[in-house]
């Protein structure tokens, strides 16, 4: 039986060619609109997958359009009853389903605060969508397979593309349009992972590293590791890393790293190696050959600000043999449903 979550995998190099297609002049109207909306930072509210896409948003709006990027603290507008002051802000909201209640609640409370909202979902009849100003549909198709794939992706093609539309970048675009072909070289690349997983199909913990503008492809690695394979996996930004964490590292630990080339990847790569001497066992996704790894899944080279979308198809293929080298089904992780609503 085929499964569902593979078939998603797959399709991801025509979703995210169709939705570049599709919402190139949307983002285009939206970073107009932006210009005349008085803010100076933007505070994303979002859960989960989606929570790592705005990871990737804080180092990529901050990076290229030098705009402070600030994550929600969603109980505050809900349980806890406090919201903070919202002056200045552009409020986000980044969700697959747009049904949450609680991250509806924070551009709720930011249009009750007479700030400019933006939602950026799969659904644009959703509840998040319905109260915002402005919404940039994802465009992902549906996705059926409870793991998110398609339509994290999708969230940072968003995201990249209001980050070139609010440049009006043409250099930009031209390498985002570029990347879904990048991503179809992972793709085809697949088998190739299959026995790499295997050799840690026994694993029942890791940590994952990354840095800068992989710190969201970690933390998205580490969630699709635990969601599928079960194993108790821990993201962390290589400099934290250093400060404590490491000392947990012994022989034949295993330590999942991404890292491309770019301004922090030798600093990654020093880390690296640092844990293979005390006896990790690392597993590398990169597009650098010489990175110190017992084991590299290596990628096409793209530019630094767009390599998240292309190394977290490897990690999803990765997580997706391991859980099936595990005799583990992943269309049915335990315990998950599609959608969840949190208050």
């Amino acid at each position: 039986m085929t499964s569902q979550l593979w078939e998603e995998i797959q399709q991801q190099p025509d979703v995210l060619t169709r939705a570049i297609d599709v919402n190139t002049p949307v983002a285009t109207e939206i970073a107009e609109w932006m210009k005349g909306q008085g803010f100076v930072y933007a505070l994303i509210a979002a859960r989960g997958t989606s929570d790592n896409a705005a990871r990737y948003a804080q180092y990529l709006w901050g990076h290229q359009n030098r705009l402070n990027v600030a994550l929600a603290a969603p109980s505050l507008f809900g349980p806890l009853l406090g919201p903070p002051d919202l002056a200045q802000a552009l409020v986000v909201g980044i969700s697959q389903s747009g049904e949450s209640p609680d991250l509806v609640a924070v551009l709720e409370e930011g249009r009750r605060q007479a700030r400019p909202t933006l939602a950026i979902t799969n659904h644009a009849d959703s509840p998040m969508a319905r109260v915002a100003d402005r919404v940039l549909e994802l465009r992902a198709g549906t996705e059926m397979a409870v793991a998110a794939t398609k339509t994290y992706t999708s969230e940072l093609v968003a995201v990249a593309l209001l980050s070139s539309a609010m440049l009006n970048s043409d250099a930009m675009q031209i390498a985002l349009e570029a990347t879904p072909q990048l991503v179809a070289q992972v793709v085809t690349g697949s088998e190739d992972m299959a026995s790499t997983a295997a050799n840690h199909r026994a694993m029942d913990r890791c940590v994952v590293l990354g840095r800068g503008y992989h710190q969201s492809t970690a933390y998205e690695w580490a969630l699709k590791m635990a969601e599928l394979t079960y194993v108790v996996a821990q993201p962390f930004s290589t400099a934290d890393f250093r400060h404590g964490p490491i000392a947990m590292i012994e022989q034949g630990f295993p330590v999942m790293a991404v890292s491309t080339t770019g301004p922090l990847h030798e600093e990654v790569c020093d880390v690296m190696s640092d844990v293979i001497d005390l006896g990790a066992q690392v597993v590398a996704i990169t597009d650098d050959v010489r990175c110190p790894a017992s084991e590299r899944i290596l990628l096409p080279e793209a530019p630094s600000w767009l390599s998240p979308i292309v190394s977290i198809v490897a990690a999803q293929i990765f997580t997706y043999h391991l859980a099936r080298a595990k005799g583990l089904d992943p269309d049915q992780p335990r315990g998950l449903k599609k959608v969840t609503k949190t208050t």
